[in-house]
C-alpha cells in the first residue's frame, strides 16, 4: 500500500530551506499513508460487523420460526394424541439449534471487528510521532517503511 519514494542522501551542503521543504514533503507523504490505513482498517472492519450483524439478524429469525413450528407442536399435541406433534416438536429443536449455531458465528464475527479504532494506523502515527521527536528513531514501523 506504501508509495516507494526515493529521497537523495543527504550530502551536508544543501540549504536549510530544501531540508525543511523534504522534511515537509515527507511528513505529508507519511501522514496520506497513514490516512490510507486507517481507511482500510475501517473498511474491514465494516465489513466483519456487518457479517456479523447479518448473521445475529437471520438466527434472530430463525428462532421465530422455531417459535412458530414449537407452538404448533403444542397444539397439534393437545388436538390429538397423534406422533404428529412429534415431528413438528423435531422440526423445532432442529430450527432451535440452527438459531444457536448462527449465533455464535455472528457473536465471533462482531467480537472479531471491535473495536472499530483502525490499531495499526494508531500505532504507527504515535511510532512516526515518538520518531520525530527522536525518541525511537528504529522501530518495526519505521523499518517497514524504511525499506518500502
Amino acid at each position: 500500500m506504501t508509495t516507494q519514494h526515493r529521497t537523495p542522501q543527504s550530502t551536508g551542503d544543501e540549504p536549510v530551506g530544501a531540508l525543511v521543504g523534504q522534511l515537509s514533503a515527507d511528513v505529508s507523504r507519511l501522514v496520506r499513508d497513514e490516512l490510507q490505513l486507517a481507511k482500510l482498517e475501517l473498511k474491514e472492519k465494516g465489513k466483519e460487523a456487518g457479517i456479523g450483524l447479518g448473521l445475529f439478524g437471520g438466527a434472530g429469525t430463525i428462532a421465530l420460526y422455531g417459535l412458530g413450528a414449537l407452538i404448533t407442536a403444542g397444539i397439534l399435541g393437545l388436538a390429538q394424541a397423534v406422533p404428529a406433534w412429534l415431528s413438528a416438536l423435531i422440526v423445532a429443536v432442529v430450527l432451535f439449534v440452527v438459531a444457536v449455531v448462527a449465533a455464535l458465528l455472528g457473536k465471533r464475527h462482531v467480537a472479531e471487528a471491535a473495536p472499530p479504532m483502525p490499531e495499526h494506523a494508531v500505532e504507527g502515527v504515535h511510532s512516526d510521532i515518538e520518531a520525530l521527536k527522536g525518541h525511537h528513531a528504529t522501530g518495526p514501523h519505521l523499518n517497514e517503511k524504511a525499506s518500502s
